[in-house]
């Protein structure tokens, strides 16, 4: 399997800083980031890593439900899946992601409703994204540029 990359150039500081994440493996865009509007309730034409998150937990829970669907006998006509990721005060300080929501709406044949909220939950729980969020080893490699 592949691997995707992203990239973020970032300048000045955290309150007054911003950067450019850049959606490397596709190249379909950069994105405009920035510390004050990533804590602010209007985002103001940038994204953030809470955004990007919940896009790419609702694009992956999608196609994991999707599968389990089809495993159940069923057929996905189609799926509206939304992800809210939350960020929040961290009691060790700092910030953390403090919940994400998963909202799912679909549209399926074969399956009654106690099916497609077996295939629903069987989905959260073996989508990569998802098991990613419970926890992961996250090594760094970290140095100044002279």
């Amino acid at each position: 399997m592949p691997t995707r990359t992203a990239r973020t150039a970032w300048n000045g500081t955290l309150q007054e800083g911003s950067g450019q994440v850049e959606l490397s493996s596709s190249k379909i865009g950069t994105y405009e980031v920035s510390f004050p509007k990533r804590a602010a309730e209007d985002a103001g034409g940038t994204t953030s890593p809470e955004e990007l998150i919940a896009a790419a937990h609702s694009a992956c829970y999608s196609m994991a439900l999707s599968g389990e669907i089809a495993r159940a006998g069923g057929t996905p006509v189609a799926l509206d899946v939304q992800a809210d990721v939350t960020l929040g005060p961290d009691p060790a300080g700092g910030f953390k992601l403090t919940g994400i929501k998963l909202t799912v709406r679909g549209e399926v044949e074969g399956l009654d409703a106690a099916g497609f909220a077996q295939a629903a939950q069987a989905a959260k729980e073996g989508c990569p994204v998802s098991k990613a969020l419970t926890g992961v080893d996250i090594s760094l490699d970290a140095a100044l540029e002279s």
